[in-house]
């Protein structure tokens, strides 16, 4: 069909590494790209109506979810994933697309999610002092 507009496919995933020790998601795609993708980053992003609403603005903060684990993490179809995490949550069906937007802009998300936290009155139980990728004291628990 002549003149169709239609978007290049976004980047396929080509393997995914769960690493429960460090509690990421390592995600590498077909175009180079690899991420790491940590498990709290992916629950309290997660695309499910529970976490973002049914539509803009009814998005619920997700607190209490820095030791989250993921306990499975299971094909759907062949365009996303669905993981199972430590908390129950099971309803997130995490595309290509999805996946490669968590990779990409993480740090401008990870800062949302920091600030609207703290907007709520809310922390990670230690607050701001501990970066993303800190190990957790003892070596238990994902940071």
């Amino acid at each position: 069909m002549t003149g169709s507009k239609q978007s290049a496919p976004a980047p396929a995933p080509v393997s995914f590494v769960v690493h429960k020790q460090s509690c990421k998601l390592e995600v590498a795609f077909d175009d180079g790209a690899v991420f790491l993708l940590p498990f709290e980053l992916m629950r309290v992003y997660s695309p499910s109506a529970e976490v973002s609403g049914h539509g803009p603005g009814q998005e619920v903060l997700q607190t209490g979810k820095r030791n989250v684990e993921m306990a499975a993490l299971d094909p759907v179809g062949n365009y996303a994933v669905k993981p199972t995490f430590s908390d129950g949550h099971v309803s997130g069906i995490f595309t290509w697309a999805y996946l490669y937007k968590l990779g990409r802009d993480q740090e401008a998300m990870w800062e949302d999610y920091l600030q609207r936290l703290e907007a709520a009155g809310h922390t990670r139980e230690s607050g701001r002092d501990l970066p993303m990728t800190a190990k957790a004291a003892g070596g238990h628990g994902c940071a």
